[in-house]
């Protein structure tokens, strides 16, 4: 891989320093984060966030002894299509300043960052877009997008008759400690048959179960179901909360998923037909699921499920290693195309050729051949787990069709049975 990036460098931008902070700088670092998001009446999270330090992976901006930009990163399992999985530099925790904008800190942040994922041989980096024309310019696109739906109980009856079911299953609620433990264990199966998911460390689960408390956040225990199969084994989990609203004397109560995991139909049936079933609860708010998830279908009257408002791309991705990363994926349909990548920053420059065998795998090669499609690497990212089409790209001027034809042919290449997604904030 070659020789590490320098994690003690200093860079001076425009009069401020770039560097990593040490482990002591965590507290000063959070206080910086807090008031890059514009919440600088929040607490300090301070144990969460020296949990979360790692050795030059936590930057900031350093003016005259003040930290006035942030920046973390830390590796990552991300599953491509397939079932693979490849090393992600996750990026986030991104602020500077409104004092010192304009001034190419995120810039040096970034590329100081970038180059140490490349050198730790990470294929890809992630992160998630606050704003959409901020991360195009580094190499980024779109490349999952959330999903979520409001149901109108009122509107439907539930689940249409004659849905699998799980003859001898049950559902049984449980305790926080038992959804870290036995949903961390679920997670694990599933994120693998879905492209687009992330792994989740242990601090995540602590988290989510209230066992790391962070200032600011108003935690109120939530409603976790598990169902298991005829033989005990954990195939589904739903986490949920209730807004006990009543009109007079009627009840109006909102449920809303935060979590849903199922292996299988079967599993999803008996956790939505409990979801919508719960007494008082006139409307259901799933704020995200899967792009490709049946939910409105399987309801009675599929018009009682409306888009969620808050629908958008979610996660980014950037190429680092273009061979490795589409070595790693399996692929739509057997043959050939190739492509002619421009990427300012280097690492995805080039003309590239992915060859798929007829049982889907593929390999990824540099070539001297003909390109058929030209694009930038941030169109790259958003083809890569295949939530993004060539056709829709060069319909919008974003890739270039070099030979006629070539984007439909890329397309039945980088087609995909699931479109990519996450349900993981990072």
């Amino acid at each position: 891989m070659g020789k590490n990036i320098d994690d003690t460098a200093v860079d001076a931008v425009n009069g401020v320093q770039v560097r990593a902070v040490s482990v002591d700088e965590v507290e000063e670092w959070n206080r910086a984060l807090n008031f890059g998001f514009l919440q600088p009446h929040r607490g300090i999270a301070l144990e969460l966030r020296r949990r979360k330090w790692q050795p030059g992976r936590m930057l900031a901006g350093v003016d005259d002894g003040r930290q006035v930009a942030t920046f973390r990163s830390f590796d990552v399992e991300l599953t491509v299509p397939g079932g693979a999985v490849v090393q992600a530099d996750a990026i986030t925790n991104v602020t500077v300043s409104a004092t010192h904008r304009r001034r190419g800190l995120l810039s040096a942040m970034m590329r100081r960052d970038l180059a140490s994922a490349a050198e730790r041989g990470c294929a890809v980096a992630i992160l998630a877009a606050a704003e959409y024309n901020i991360y195009g310019r580094f190499g980024f696109g779109p490349a999952t997008r959330g999903c979520g739906w409001r149901i109108d109980l009122r509107r439907t009856r539930g689940l249409r008759e004659g849905l699998p079911g799980v003859p001898g299953g049950r559902i049984d609620f449980v305790t926080l400690a038992e959804q870290r433990e036995l949903g961390a264990e679920l997670y694990d199966r599933w994120r693998l048959t879905q492209p687009g998911a992330i792994a989740r460390d242990e601090i995540w689960w602590e988290r989510n179960a209230n066992e790391i408390q962070v200032p600011g956040d108003d935690f109120k225990e939530p409603f976790t179901a598990v169902h298991r199969d005829a033989d005990g084994q954990v195939t589904g989990l739903v986490i949920y909360r209730i807004d006990n609203k009543w009109d007079g004397a009627y009840p109006d109560c909102t449920l809303t998923v935060d979590e849903f995991i199922a292996l299988d139909l079967p599993t999803a049936v008996e956790l939505w037909r409990l979801v919508l079933s719960v007494d008082w609860v006139s409307k259901v708010v799933v704020d995200s699921v899967a792009p490709d998830d049946p939910l409105p279908l399987l309801l009675q009257d599929p018009r009682a499920a409306t888009p969620h408002e808050a629908n958008a791309d979610l996660m980014w991705l950037r190429l680092l290693d273009v061979e490795a990363a589409f070595g790693a994926r399996t692929y739509g349909a057997a043959g050939r195309v190739v492509l002619e990548v421009e990427d300012r920053l280097g690492y995805a420059s080039g003309r590239f050729a992915i060859e798929v065998a007829e049982d889907g795998t593929g390999r990824c090669t540099r070539t001297t051949d003909g390109a058929d499609l030209a694009l930038d690497a941030s169109e790259l990212g958003s083809l890569y787990l295949g939530s993004e089409t060539a056709p829709r790209l060069a319909a919008a001027g974003l890739l270039t069709e070099l030979r006629p034809g070539a984007a439909a042919a890329a397309d039945l290449l980088l087609r995909t049975p699931l479109r990519a997604w996450t349900p993981t904030e990072f």
